[in-house]
Parts: structure tokens; sequence; C-alpha cells
């Protein structure tokens, strides 16, 4: 009979848990649109049983995990779903004639409002055939709490091939494991504290032998937490991006030349991050005028993650994340002051102690305070100390292949927190930068108005680096 099994979720995988509700679900995912390649059978459609035996053969153990909860604590844990069964997770379905891009949008939006199961592996695939020119979508959702952006590039880059005529391996048998009962499951906890126990005695021994060492990093860190609690509770300007918001969605989308973005970062003395934040600033500049918002004085702030993760974590699923929140100059008239003023703010970001601080948070959480990180998360969330959230990952600069299929597009979504109806995601991709845009379906019923300030704001950016 196999051991019996479960794992932790981390105090920032736990908050994201913590944070959800009936109007914000917490899963990230894309829309990854291919060509239809060896995938479109003869006789019309989509091979879905290939298709879903391949994804058989790529799922990592978490994929045929579900959440349960640790006696005492509460605290969710991850154990082997004894009733895994693939065909609910692997969606199909056909976009009606002419299966157009609006009609593709409108479908991702009603795919990303409904939240996942908590009883189930917390993760969907839906196959979208019925595109022009006989081409394909996979939708993704997976819960924040399995992974993050970053994690979700890796594992995307993990599970396709870099050929069209790459060989694919077969399923593996899988036997869940076991679930501890109870008492299991806090003998384990009782364990495990008593090795942080140790851990910390061990530090406090090294802080006795070194104590400048020792008062130096304690005051830095202590130091840190205090600039990520301050950066918490400060209250960004009240805007129409910021109010109560419903469960449903929409989700719209552009795509830029990656060189086009890389050039004009070259040119300004800027990074391809400095110049997306630049571009947002000065779109959301113009959408909010439309609307006839004074702009002048908004402090506007963007939640930017920062990529926690090294090289030995890439693959890694769960989140490895800290955020800031950067000031968006939506007062500044001319393009290239604007992104003078987001790479100045960017600098100084970097320089501060707040991705420190929260890292330092999570690893109070995982003393066995959780709780008390999980409670952190939803006082960011409700005290708005920003307005919007943009997410920027790159990806693989290779033609990636599904069973031979090309992937020509893909396009990445942020969920939306609370009071918060607007969330930007970013993935470079082959030459691209693909541009998702999730929003609450009643606040932001010009969102295609928004896009369309985007890519006009990204001609004047070009225009004043060329200049």
């Amino acid at each position: 009979m196999a051991a019996s099994h479960y794992e932790r979720l981390t105090a920032l995988d736990a908050a994201f848990l913590e944070i959800e509700d009936e109007n914000c679900p917490m899963h990230v995912g894309a829309v990854a649109i291919f060509d239809p390649g060896p995938l479109a059978l003869p006789e019309g459609g989509f091979d879905i049983e290939r298709f879903t035996k391949y994804v058989e053969s790529v799922l990592t153990p978490r994929y045929r995990q579900r959440l349960d909860w640790m006696p005492v604590t509460g605290d969710p844990v991850w154990v082997d779903d004894a009733h895994f069964n693939l065909h609910y997770h692997v969606r199909h379905l056909s976009l009606p004639h002419p299966g157009d891009e609006r009609l593709l949008k409108r479908l991702a939006g009603h795919v990303v409002s409904l939240p996942l199961d908590r009883n189930r592996p917390l993760w969907e695939l839906w196959v979208v055939e019925g595109l022009a020119h006989g081409r394909f979508a996979v939708i993704t959702k997976t819960h924040h709490c399995m992974i993050d952006g970053v994690g979700t590039s890796d594992l995307m880059t993990a599970s396709m091939q870099t050929r069209p005529d790459a060989s694919v391996s077969e399923p593996k048998p899988w036997t869940p494991r076991p679930a501890p009962g109870a008492l299991g499951m806090a003998a384990r906890e009782l364990r495990r504290r008593a090795g942080m126990g140790l851990s910390a005695l061990g530090a406090a021994a090294d802080a006795v032998a070194h104590p400048l060492g020792a008062v130096s990093a304690v005051s830095e860190r202590v130091a840190g937490i205090g600039e990520t609690l301050g950066a918490a509770l400060h209250r960004a300007s009240a805007t129409p991006f910021n109010i109560e918001i419903g469960p449903h969605r929409r989700f719209d989308w552009l795509r830029y030349d990656l060189d086009d973005v890389k050039e004009v970062k070259d040119r300004l003395g800027a990074t391809v991050n400095d110049v997306v934040l630049a571009n947002v600033a000065g779109a959301l500049r113009s959408f909010l005028i439309q609307r006839d918002e004074d702009v002048s004085n908004l402090d506007f702030r963007a939640l930017v993650p920062v990529n926690l993760r090294t090289e030995d974590d890439s693959g890694q699923l769960g989140n490895r994340v800290a955020t800031v929140a950067a000031p968006l100059p939506l007062g500044e008239p001319d393009p290239r002051r604007r992104l003078a003023q987001v790479v100045e703010a960017m600098g100084k970001l970097k320089a501060s102690r707040q991705v420190g601080g929260m890292e330092m948070m999570a690893e109070i959480g995982e003393w066995g305070l959780t709780r008390l990180f999980t409670q952190f998360a939803r006082l960011t969330a409700i005290s708005r100390p920003f307005n919007v959230v943009v997410t920027n990952v790159p990806g693989p600069q290779i033609e990636a292949y599904l069973l031979g299929s090309p992937l020509r597009e893909a396009y990445p979504l942020v969920p939306l927190f609370k009071n918060q109806a607007l969330g930007i995601a970013l993935f470079s991709y082959h030459g691209g930068l693909f541009w998702g845009l999730n929003a609450d379906w009643d606040a932001l019923p010009d969102l295609h108005v928004l896009v369309e300030a985007l890519a006009l704001d990204f001609q004047a950016l070009k225009q004043a680096a060329q200049a």
C-alpha cells in the first residue's frame, strides 16, 4: 500500500485562496492560438483524443491534486485526488461561423468568469475549434495558488516542443497516494514546526557568534517590512477602475512587434518593462480624459510583480514573486517625459527595501503564522494601494509547437482583485509582445477603446524615440 502523502501550501499560495470571493476568482490563464497542423482531422474538426492523451503525458503531479485542510489550524494542503478525471478538466467546443476574433474574445471572457471547483484539481483547458483559417485556440485556467506568471511560462515551455516533428512520450500509469488522517497531519505539522524551531536556534547561535552582521541583517529586514507595510497602507487615488466589481469579465488583447519595443527602450535609455508602464500610463491618460476625468493630480499606481525565481526554481509550481506599487505619471502629456518619469520611479523602487520586506513577510507566514500573512494580503486587496495590475512575463523567443501545430499568439490573463476593474498582463514570445486585458464586464464596457488607446500611445512613443 502506498504511503500517505500531503504537501502544505506556502503562505503566499494560501493568500490567493484567502482573498478569493464570488466576484474575484483568483485564476491566471491565457488564450493561445495555433495553426491547425497535424491536429486537424482529414474529415474536419480537431483531434481531441490525441490532444487529451498528450495532456495526460505532460501532467505534473500537482495537476492531479486537490485541496484539503489541516486539522486545528485550517491551513490548506495538497492531497492526491483519488477521483481524478482528466476529461473533466479538458473541455472541447467550437465557435459558430465565422469564428472571428470578436467571438473568441467574448468566449474567453465567459470562460475566465467561471470559478474553479475547489473539490477538484484547480485547473481547466478549453480547446476551441472553428476559428478562421482552420486555427484553434486553447484557453487555460489555473488557480493562482498553484502557479504564478513566470511558472506558467516555464510550464508552457517545458510542455511544448521546439520542432514540429518532436517525439511525444506515452502517458505513464498514475496511482493516487492516500491522504493522511487528521492525526497523521497534526503529527507531521508538529514535527515540521519543531524543525523550524531548531533552525531558529541555529540562526540565533550564529547571531551570537557574529553580532554585528546579525544586527545589520535584522535592521535591513525590519526596515523592509516597514516599507512594505507603508506601501500597502498607502491609498491611491479613486478612479473609474476602482469600484465594486461583479463576477463577469471582458477579455481583449493586442500584439506588438518586440523589436519595436526594444528600439524604443534602447533609444530612450529604458527597459522593456519601463516602456510597457509608460505606454500603459499614456493609454490610461487618454482613456480617462475621454471619460471627462481630471488626470492632472492623480496618484495612480500600478501593482508590478517582481520575479524571485532562481535558476533552481525554474519549472517549479507555486508562487515566487513579490510586488511593488509603481507610480504612473498620468498627468504628464509628453510621452518622452512620461517614460523618463517611469524610469526614475522604477529605479527608486528597485533600490528600496520593499521586495525584501515582501519576502520577509512570506517567511513569517511559513513560521506557522499563515493566517497573519493572508490577513495582510486581504488588507492589501481592500486598502487600494494600487489602481491596476501590470505584469510582464518573458517567454521563449523560438517557435513552439503543440503536437506539430505551431503556436502563433498567446494572450495572458491576470485576475482582478477587490475594487479593481482592470488587470493587464503581457507575454513575449517569438518576436511578439502579447497584451491580455482582463476587465469587469459592467465597469469597462468600452474596453476596446483602451486597447485602441494603447496602440495609439505606443505609436507616439515610437515617434518620440525616433525623433
